[in-house]
């Protein structure tokens, strides 16, 4: 870059000399890392290398008060902001004091909340799934400073950092487009080195970042040489002060070279050939060093730079070296973080209350919530405006509180659930509905990659607070694509909670505090229930609570018992059920009078196996009830944990119940009846398990 062109771009010296010695840092840790790949290979990482203009130019950009979400190859942004090469290098070597991750994840995947620094949450392997949580977080922002919730003058930015290959990535437009619909505050920055792995750009795309972005409208667009620090700086505080002054998203194409492996596991020397001589040539740390020179910065002082970086970097390298691993007792820690509703409270059964249905108590207690906490906001696909929800769950939500805080999102089931990190890391508190539970597989990436495992990979600094309202069930005659049961696959996420209501006082109470967990929690509500419509649901309709009431997650509830002499005599089993296997075990139980005892779970993790095994225990005879296809179920791994606890108390098998085997339900009633349980089916299996 010429010296007049450099002199327009108005940069003080004194940070071309802060990024000429980063970028020097980054090199040295990158060179040794290679030099000491025995050791520094144990574990896969990528480096900045070829990179380390564009990062350092977009560090220097951000605020403590600022928001990020970043590459895996972002370690000279990482140094740019502050973070020294130690902190990085304990990473590496997934030391106990990674700062981090507790030596959990990854080198290049940070999540870091340290005062004077910008937040930077929990992430996944960044390969594009990053968008959606980090344009989550410009909509908290945008959505405090609408309703008057900002804190001081600041104009917090976001930025997301993203690799060319994953904006081919499906999730990167749905993040584009919420940005573009919302004019969210976030600039997204695509790092161009025209690799994927061993795939090149031309094999994996049509056209690059900047082009496609075009077909975002509103999307502001910017390219830059992202191996010219001059030109990167200016171009990165252009599109910084736009987002900060307009609030509205840009996007910032910069092409840069790879100089070093994709990651240390995939060696460059194995596929890349002529083409790393060729992208040599825009390596950025020569050219900055001929613009300090233009800048009548001396050799030595340059050279003092180079030394100076290099022996930081010695010293933090053999420093990391003798660093302690972590404890291993500590591996179990962090699964979630501590919530804080541990006790009934409020009011079940109010004097004078009416009766409510299920879909009412719902909609109250997210009343309830709006009303008290102002950083609550809903969203979903139809839940807002006129409608208020296929079920009208949310009737007349959007008028009560306005556009800003319960709307309408586009069919994005993967931002409904993703974006909900983002909102938490800000500090909103999101409550979101798939509209049936069959339409959640599209958001499965964003809960597993980012929700389940943000409060463990971070040690507790970024749990997720996240309320996901799911209906589900079959309701006769909804068909294959509106009456599934999901929850096997659900229990097999660690890292959230599932709840299952079954009436409505405990909807209400759940709702309650699953909004106040700070982990994420699912909320599965079933169709057949909502109304009471359903023959033998009767009591699923029950005296509303008053809005004090709270039931916390993991308690299991008796709703029906056995007779004392019926038990004393021997003659008594228990079902062990949820959701609408209550209603269909209340209606089967009346053929066998004072025999069946019911335990309704109401959460199916954090499970109450307690109050299983108790009541197992009591009866020694037991049937687990389901509404899913039994084979490797739920419910048959619960079988499976009581025959283990409770052998020498059982007087007979465990039994189960559940669907047919079948990939979907039938829209036909008279195929769906034959699928599912029914009160006629259990009460054949009770007969048989009494009689055994």
């Amino acid at each position: 870059m010429s010296k007049e062109l450099m002199e327009a771009f108005k940069i003080d010296t004194a940070i071309l000399k802060k990024a000429y010695r980063l970028m020097i840092t980054a090199k040295t840790m990158a060179d040794t890392y290679e030099e000491n790949k025995t050791i520094c290979s144990k574990y896969v990482h990528s480096t900045s290398r070829g990179h380390e203009a564009i990062q350092l130019a977009a560090a220097f950009q951000l605020k403590p008060y600022d928001f990020a979400a970043l590459y895996y190859r972002d370690d000279s942004m990482l140094l740019g902001i502050g973070m020294q090469p130690y902190e990085l290098m304990l990473q590496l070597m997934a030391k106990a004091d990674d700062p981090f991750s507790g030596g959990r994840t990854y080198y290049g995947h940070p999540s870091l909340r340290r005062e004077g620094f910008p937040t930077i949450p929990h992430q996944s392997s960044a390969t594009g799934m990053q968008a959606i949580p980090a344009t989550g977080m410009a909509h908290a922002i945008s959505y405090f400073e609408s309703q008057g919730l900002a804190n001081g003058e600041e104009k917090p930015v976001v930025l997301c950092s993203l690799g060319d290959g994953s904006v081919t990535e499906g999730e990167v437009a749905e993040a584009f487009q919420m940005a573009v619909l919302k004019n969210l505050p976030i600039v997204y920055l695509v790092q161009d080195n025209d690799w994927g792995i061993s795939a090149t750009g031309k094999e994996m795309r049509a056209m690059d970042a900047y082009e496609y972005a075009a077909g975002f409208k509103g999307m502001e667009r910017l390219r830059v040489n992202g191996s010219e620090f001059t030109e990167s700086y200016e171009g990165m505080r252009v599109a910084f002060e736009y987002v900060r002054e307009v609030r509205k998203p840009i996007l910032v194409h910069a092409k840069v070279p790879l100089l070093g492996h994709h990651t240390s596991g995939v060696r460059r020397e194995w596929y890349r050939g002529n083409n790393l001589q060729e992208h040599g040539v825009n390596d950025p740390i020569p050219k900055l060093r001929q613009v300090l020179l233009e800048s009548d910065v001396t050799t030595e002082e340059i050279q003092w730079l180079e030394q100076e970086a290099q022996k930081a970097v010695a010293q933090d390298y053999q420093r990391a070296l003798d660093a302690p691993v972590p404890d291993p007792a500590t591996f179990d820690q962090h699964e979630f973080a501590p919530t804080p509703v541990t006790e009934e409270k409020g009011e079940r059964s109010p004097a004078g209350a009416e009766k409510t249905i299920m879909v009412d108590a719902a909609l109250h207690a997210v009343d309830d919530i709006l009303r008290t906490y102002p950083e609550a906001l809903f969203y979903g696909q139809d839940v807002g405006g006129e409608l208020g929800g296929v079920f009208r769950e949310a009737a007349l939500l959007a008028k009560k509180y306005g556009d800003a805080r319960v709307f309408n999102t586009p069919i994005q089931e993967a931002y409904i659930v993703g974006s909900t990190a983002g909102m938490s890391a800000v500090g909103a508190k999101a409550i979101v509905e798939i509209q049936f539970a069959d339409y959640i597989w599209p958001g499965m990436n964003q809960l597993v990659e980012e929700l389940s495992k943000s409060c463990y990979l971070s040690m507790g600094k970024f749990p997720v607070q996240s309320l996901i309202r799911v209906p589900i069930g079959a309701y006769g005659g909804g068909g294959p694509y509106h009456s599934g049961s999901i929850e096997s696959t659900l229990l097999t996420i660690r890292g959230i909670k599932v709840v299952y209501p079954s009436n409505a006082a405990d909807m209400k109470g759940l709702m309650k505090a699953a909004f106040l967990d700070p982990n994420p929690v699912i909320m599965l509500e079933h169709k057949g229930l909502y109304w009471s419509k359903v023959a033998g649901t009767e009591d699923a309709k029950t005296v509303e609570p008053d809005e004090n009431y709270i039931l916390p997650l993991g308690k299991a509830n008796v709703v029906q018992y056995a007779d004392d002499e019926e038990v004393r005599l021997g003659n008594s089993m228990t079902v062990i059920t949820y959701g609408m296997g209550v209603y269909w075990a209340k209606t089967a139980a009346k053929q066998f009078k004072g025999s069946v005892e019911i335990l309704d779970l109401r959460t199916l993790n954090p499970l109450d196996f307690e109050a299983v095994v108790a009541s197992v225990r009591r009866h020694g005879k037991a049937l687990v009830l389901t509404e899913e296809p039994l084979m490797n179920s739920f419910a048959e791994s619960l079988a499976g944990r009581i025959s283990k606890e409770c052998f020498q108390q059982l007087d007979a098998p465990v039994y189960t119940l559940g669907a047919a085997n079948l990939p979907a339900i039938p829209l036909n009633v008279e195929l769906e009846k034959m699928m599912l349980p029914n009160p006629e089916k259990v009460a054949a299996a009770m007969e048989e398990l009494l009689n055994y």
